[in-house]
């Protein structure tokens, strides 16, 4: 049924969220005008919920649901009648009930959500937005009560996979955390609830300058001690340590495709390469999608699947001895943790490791499998052009329109993406079918509830500031291009932003480029040829002719490095 304009929703929601309670004049009217009534006010409120009565009016021997009391108005609904009233009544039944009554009603209370409360327009209204923020932590705080009672009557699993989405969207929240590294812990995946604490302990370290609490800290030192039954547990079941699959994983299915094909194993030694390399510029998504492939292929990986970061937090190389001691302990062995001692555990384990951003060819070669059942995928921005026969997977192409609109209206809202659809497409342009730029602009806007997508595109619409937009929390865009830039030789980086300012976005041929950098195309070629080992220049699929290879590069590098070098001009060729 319609409910009406704007204003009247806003009234209506406004009762709906104190229902059957009094809400006064002063609060409708804050949630309406923001502060900021016109004289006429209080009058347009009388319309408002008369128009209200009359939309729910109908026979009934109660009276009224829509009554004046005092200094506002009270609106009578029965609990069967809203899902916020009984989600209530459900929540508050669960208190003090054994484990499994408990963890049963509060499946129940959370079933009724369908969606962000007050979505589309309402989250205008800030009085509207700041009441859907305390539903969303109401929900939140029964999804832990019931992880802490399903774990009671022992659904370590059932916890893992409820908990993985929220975890990522409420990374700090203490709760939540422990809640999950006791169901990891539960399900034989002790390996990944310590690495969890870790995890969080850096993050609070980070953001807030915090130790973890008490409790937290407490639930660590018992998973680390381990009891008879987790010990016995872990050891029946594979270490499997791999992040969460991105619930809004999108585009991208003819790479994932030749990933798990390649990968792909069925016990026999020559089934499939020993190694592939996932190779492209920063932001393209490998990490997402050597992720995926990852959680895809678990039924072919008996012995277990590993994620293991080749750069620390700042973005540096890891040293080689720490990396070798982190996959001794996630596969549980003893004594030597040499490259021998892993090449000769891997070639006799059917398991799967991602080494994630490979620096060079030295950070990854003593870890590469020599023949057996194992297999390793590398993701590295450059070519690793010295490393021994293994299968190579170009990166990602840019996510096209459609796959960049849905991306962002996961993270954004539906509702807001389809409102202004023009501003959503202006916005993915910008990040030039990026998938990490769209995702930190989903995030961003996620928290800038009340920035109309228009005003966001408009910061977007200058080149030079692009990259000072697409940050949200601890995720810079930014940063990880300067991560890459300051690896490069120092004439490279000139010669990527030569080609940045003397090239038209899109592809362009050796002739361009020659312009650009102002030489002839023989020394032209080796210095495209350059970038493109080192992750910077990319080659178009379908633009590469008999006549002559095509290149790009890519936007946000284009950017980037129009940003961080000034350049002499390149005299004039004659």
């Amino acid at each position: 049924m319609p409910l009406g304009p704007f204003k009247q929703r806003i009234v209506l929601a406004t009762l709906l969220g104190s229902a059957n309670a009094p809400v006064s004049v002063d609060a409708l009217t804050d949630a309406v005008w923001q502060g900021e009534p016109p004289r006429t006010a209080r009058k347009n409120l009388q319309v408002y919920v008369s128009a209200v009565r009359a939309l729910l009016a109908e026979d009934d021997p109660d009276g009224p649901r829509l009554t004046h009391t005092g200094g506002g108005y009270a609106l009578r609904v029965a609990e069967d009648e809203l899902d916020l009233l009984r989600f209530r009544s459900l929540v508050r039944a669960a208190e003090g009930q054994e484990p499994r009554r408990a963890a049963r009603l509060l499946c129940r209370a959370l079933d009724l959500w369908q969606g962000p409360p007050l979505g589309g327009d309402l989250r205008r209204s800030p009085r509207l937005a700041e009441e859907a923020e305390r539903l969303e932590l109401s929900r939140l705080a029964a999804c832990e009560s019931w992880a802490e009672a399903e774990l009671e009557r022992g659904g370590g699993p059932a916890v893992v996979d409820g908990l993985r989405g929220l975890i990522e969207r409420h990374p700090l929240r203490e709760r939540l955390r422990s809640a999950w590294m006791r169901a990891l812990s539960a399900s034989g995946r002790r390996a990944e609830a310590l690495a969890a604490y870790d995890d969080y302990r850096q993050l609070l370290a980070r953001e807030l300058g915090l130790e973890p609490g008490g409790a937290m800290a407490a639930r660590y030192r018992t998973i680390l001690a381990g009891d008879g039954r987790t010990r016995a547990v872990a050891a029946a079941r594979p270490p499997v340590v791999l992040p969460p699959d991105l619930a809004d994983f999108t585009g991208h299915g003819g790479e994932l495709g030749s990933l798990v094909s390649l990968l792909r194993s069925d016990g026999r030694e020559d089934a499939a390469a020993p190694a592939v390399l996932l190779s492209g510029p920063a932001g393209s998504g490998k990490t997402a999608l050597a992720v995926r492939a990852a959680h895809l292929l678990g039924d072919r990986f008996a012995d277990g699947r590993l994620f293991v970061p080749l750069r620390d937090a700042d973005g540096r190389p890891r040293p080689l001895p720490a990396v070798l001691a982190e996959l001794a302990e996630r596969t549980g062995r003893v004594g030597p943790s040499g490259p021998g001692a892993w090449r000769e555990w891997l070639a006799a384990h059917r398991a799967l490791v991602i080494l994630d951003d490979a620096p060079d060819e030295a950070a990854v070669r003593p870890l590469l499998p020599c023949g057996g059942r194992g297999r390793v995928l590398l993701t590295a921005r450059g070519q690793l052009g010295g490393l021994g026969p293994l299968h190579r997977v170009a990166a990602p192409p840019p996510l096209g329109a459609a796959d960049s609109l849905r991306l962002l209206a996961g993270l954004a809202g539906e509702d807001r993406v389809r409102a202004d659809r023009d501003a959503a497409l202006r916005i993915v342009r910008a990040c030039g079918g990026s998938p990490l730029a769209v995702r930190v602009s989903g995030m961003r806007l996620a928290v800038l509830r009340r920035v109309p997508l228009r005003e966001f595109a408009d910061r977007l619409a200058d080149p030079a500031g692009v990259l000072d937009e697409l940050v949200s929390g601890d995720v810079s865009v930014r940063l990880l291009l300067a991560r890459g830039w300051e690896e490069l030789p120092k004439e490279r980086g000139r010669d990527a932003a030569r080609l940045a300012a003397g090239t038209d976005e899109g592809p362009f041929g050796l002739a361009d480029a020659s312009a650009a950098l102002g030489c002839d195309e023989r020394h032209a070629v080796r210095v495209v040829e350059a970038l493109i080992d080192a992750g910077m220049v990319t080659s178009p699929r379908g633009e590469v002719t008999a006549q002559a290879a095509r290149y790009e590069l890519p936007h946000l590098i284009r950017l980037y490095a129009r940003d961080r070098e000034v350049l002499t001009p390149v005299p004039a060729s004659g």
